[in-house]
Formats: C-alpha cells, structure tokens, sequence
C-alpha cells in the first residue's frame, strides 16, 4: 500500500499542472454564479447550525455544557466526510469528456474533488475553534493530537469515494441509494445526541461505524480536556486501511485506457453475474490484506 501511494504522489506531481486547474475548477464552479462567492463554504456550515441548536437544543442539550461545541464537531466531519464522498463519487462521470480522450490517472480527478472538499473544511475549521473560544471552551497543546483523526478521515474519505466512483459508472442507482444511506449515518453517528443513556452493549456497537469514531476522538480532545486512548487510535486507522483496503477490488477499473473507459462511461459494458460476484468477493477480503 506505501509503494501504490508513492506512486500516487509522483503521477501528481507529473500531472501537477492538471491537478491544481482541476481544484481551482470544482472550487469556482461550486460557488460560480453565486453573490457571496467562498463566503458561503463558512455560511453553509453556520446557518445549519444555526438551525440545528435551535430545534435539538431544548430536547438534547438543555443539561449539556457547550451544547453548541458539541454539535458543530459533529457536523463539521460528518458535512466533511458527505462531500468529499459525494464529490468523489461524480468526479469521473463529471470529467469523462478529459478521460475517455486523454490516458491520465483516473484517481487525479477523484483527488481533486477531495482537496476542494478538504479547503471547505479547513475554513469551517478555523470557524469551529473561533466559536469553541467564543464558548469559554480552554484551548490546549493537546488540540495538535487533531491532526491524527483528520488525516485518517480524509484516507477514508478517499477510499469511500474511489469505490463510489466506480460503482456509480456501472450502477447509476448508487446515487440514491447512497442519500438514503448518509441520512441513516447521519443519525447513527450521534451528531446531535449522546450515547450515554443507551446500553454499555449499545454504546460499544456505535464504534462499529466509522464517523461515530472520529467525531468521540474530536470531542474528547475538545471538550473532554484528553487525548483517546490506544483503542480509538487503532479503529481510526483500522477504518481508513480498510476503506483505502477495498480499493484494490477496482484496481483494473482504475487503470482501464481511455477507449475501455468511454465503453464504461457510455453505460456500454454489462458486467456478468460471475463478475460483479467476483468483485464482492475481493471487496470483502482485501481489507485483512492491506493490513
């Protein structure tokens, strides 16, 4: 996996060009047309907050100190991991005009879309700590432990993001079934509630899915005043191998020459059964592999 990423990183940088238009591209683009422009990637984020104290905050947080705090650390990964997966998963129907005419790394324009992303979140970021201070929240050298959960987040963000591009291509109907599954994350993820009144069994089954994970490791650091513990540290890890661990079941999609990919691209090429059968299969195994 450390060579496949090495190699990663020089096709970037060969391509270097390509990949810094392709950013400012889907940076423009998002806000094209727009009176307020960049204004809104912090807007965006503090209107649904806005929001969402005002109707959770006299049900879940009425005895919760820095109830605000609380919500915006979840909300800021979980929007974090939602548009970089969902960027990821258009970015090759977004750009098959430059693939199915120009032999370039496919996984360039899907990295594109995550840097973008990765910007966003970045400025809500700074935001987040303002209010954290606004809040009487104590700042402390342990915030820099917050460098370790974001680069596993956004390894996992990667990897959800190839797989849903590829399987986008072949099944269109990814796209919903993929909102109906973020807005089911969204509520398993204890964004806007705590854990705390469920079961010791139930409070330990919410670790099985991976935002709850990296958003318990942000509000320990924040507003627990600790750094987690070994356990946190290796689901953190364990969630993003994995995910970057499922890529390998799509390795041959990902390296298919432009005339193979405007088959793909044009909804041409039918997979078998055997073959879709196959690519479960692999997609299952290969995280114990990458690890």
């Amino acid at each position: 996996m450390i060579n496949t990423i090495n190699n990663w990183i020089l096709k970037i940088k060969k391509h270097q060009f390509l990949f810094e238009e392709l950013v400012k591209r889907d940076f423009k683009k998002k806000y094209k047309r727009t009176i307020l422009g960049m204004l809104w990637s912090l807007l965006s984020p503090l209107m649904t907050l806005l929001v969402m104290s005002i109707v959770f905050t006299k049900f879940f947080g009425r005895n919760m100190p820095h109830y605000t705090i609380y919500l915006f650390s979840g909300n800021l990964v979980f929007n974090f991991f939602r548009e970089s997966t969902y960027g990821g998963m258009n970015s090759l129907m977004s750009n098959s005009n430059i693939i199915t005419k120009i032999n370039l790394p496919k996984y360039i324009f899907l990295l594109s879309k995550n840097v973008a992303s990765l910007i966003n979140f970045a400025l809500t970021l700074v935001i987040f700590f303002l209010f954290a201070a606004i809040d009487h929240v104590p700042f402390s050298i342990r915030f820099i432990s917050l460098i370790y959960p974001i680069a596993c987040l956004i390894l996992f963000n990667i990897g959800v993001g190839f797989i849903l591009s590829a399987l986008f291509v072949i099944f269109k109907d990814i796209q919903y079934l993929y909102e109906i599954f973020t807005m089911l994350l969204m509520y398993l993820s204890a964004i806007f509630y705590t854990t705390s009144e469920y079961s010791e069994i139930a409070q330990k089954a919410f670790y099985l899915n991976p935002l709850y994970v990296y958003i318990t490791y942000f509000r320990h650091v924040v507003l627990d005043g600790y750094i987690p513990g070994i356990a946190t540290h290796f689901l953190c890890l364990f969630y993003c191998l994995a995910a970057l661990g499922l890529v390998s079941a799509f390795t041959l999609f990902f390296t298919s020459p432009p005339s193979k990919m405007s088959k793909f691209l044009s909804r041409e090429v039918h997979l078998p059964k055997r073959e879709v059968r196959l690519i479960i299969f692999w997609a299952i195994i290969s995280p114990s592999s990458a690890l």
